[in-house]
This record gives structure tokens, C-alpha cells and sequence, in this order.
């Protein structure tokens, strides 16, 4: 199921990219037409990027400090022109959702290691949140918790116990306050619901996640 999810919220990002993307390439017709001296920036500053590549491969560093005079210079000229034209800094730049990881929902770790992005775990916590079917905590929590739809009957034939289901019920109850409460101590044990389809084991859970997250 993790993967599932994860490989879909991937094709999400790999689509937003993509779209982003295509919107700037966009914008960059529009300005270009409009103002063809930036096109001409972006042009040297493609070449300058590649012969500074070049230079750095043949060693010819005496070079280098003439060509990232030249690039300095017209990244200054190209601010300038969009300053002037009353558009922000990054308007020739694609506008990411995620300016971190720029849509990948992946980031470079010493230029050697990816990491996921906090805006993909984030985004793979609300996925298993919403599919784990406790997202009624505003519904179904202890507050709306009616014992009185339990039966009083005793009938240890049919119920298989010694108590009433009322009583069964409250005993739970107490059961999950009682180890919410004492959630942090590493001595308590677990809980673990089990049983047919229909018994409302969702139900329990979303109890007991309702009162952790309100002692949090």
C-alpha cells in the first residue's frame, strides 16, 4: 500500500513539474517577443555557462574570471530589464510548488545522496492519514462514544463472556484511556484489536487517536 501511494504521489510530482515547466517556457515567449534583449541575455549566458565548462575542462582558469565578469554583467542587465518591466526577479524561472526540492519531491545531499523532501513525507502522511479511515476524528471520538447502545443482557451462551456488552464496552473504554494516558511510559504494553468485520474496530482506534492527539 506504501508503495502504491508513494508511486502515485511521484507521478503527481513528475505531472506538476511538468506543468510548471511548460508555463514558463510560456512566459519566456510572451517576454521574448516583447522584449528580445532578453532572449539575447539568455543566449550568452547558455554560451558562457558552456565555455566556462570548457575552460575549466582545458585548464585555462586565466580565462575564468573574464567570462564570470561577462556573466555577472548580464544577469545585472537582465535584473535590471525585469525591475523595469515591473515583473519579480524570478519571473524567467519556473514557479515551483517546492522551491527545495523543485517538484521531485527529492533533494541532493552532499552532491552525492538524495533525501526525500519534507513536502513529500508531509504529502505521503496525509495519503496513509486518509486511508487508514480515522480522518472522522471530528465525528467519531470519545465525545460522541454512546455505551447505552450495548446490550445489559448477560448471556455468556451467546456473547461468550460473564459481563453485559455494556460493560465489555466500558471496560474497553477504560482500557484505551488508560493507556493514552500513560502513552510516553515504555512499560505499558500495546493494544490489539481484533475480530470479525462489523465490530467497529476502526471506530476504537479512532477513539484512542482522538484523545493522543489532544493530550499532544
Amino acid at each position: 500500500m506504501a508503495n502504491e501511494i508513494l508511486y502515485s504521489l511521484l507521478k503527481e510530482y513528475e505531472q506538476k513539474k511538468l506543468k510548471k515547466e511548460l508555463d514558463l517556457e510560456k512566459r519566456k515567449k510572451a517576454l521574448y517577443k516583447e522584449i528580445p534583449r532578453l532572449q539575447q541575455i539568455e543566449d550568452d549566458l547558455n554560451n558562457f555557462a558552456i565555455s566556462t565548462a570548457k575552460n575549466i575542462l582545458l585548464h585555462k582558469v586565466s580565462s575564468l574570471d573574464v567570462l564570470q565578469q561577462k556573466i555577472e554583467s548580464l544577469k545585472y542587465e537582465k535584473a535590471s530589464i525585469l525591475q523595469n518591466s515591473m515583473l519579480p526577479p524570478n519571473y524567467l524561472e519556473p514557479y515551483y510548488e517546492c522551491c527545495v526540492c523543485k517538484d521531485t519531491g527529492y533533494i541532493l545531499i552532499n552532491h552525492s545522496k538524495t533525501q526525500m523532501c519534507s513536502c513529500l513525507k508531509q504529502k505521503l502522511l496525509d495519503a496513509s492519514f486518509h486511508k487508514s479511515n480515522i480522518a472522522n476524528l471530528d465525528k467519531e471520538n470519545f465525545n460522541t462514544f454512546n455505551e447505552n447502545l450495548f446490550s445489559d443482557e448477560i448471556d455468556v451462551a451467546k456473547y461468550h463472556f460473564n459481563i453485559s456488552p455494556k460493560q465489555n464496552i466500558k471496560n474497553i473504554k477504560k482500557k484505551c484511556i488508560d493507556f493514552i494516558e500513560n502513552f510516553d511510559d515504555a512499560n505499558v504494553k500495546n493494544l490489539l484489536f481484533t475480530g470479525n468485520t462489523g465490530l467497529r474496530k476502526n471506530f476504537y482506534v479512532q477513539l484512542y487517536c482522538t484523545r493522543a492527539f489532544k493530550k499532544r
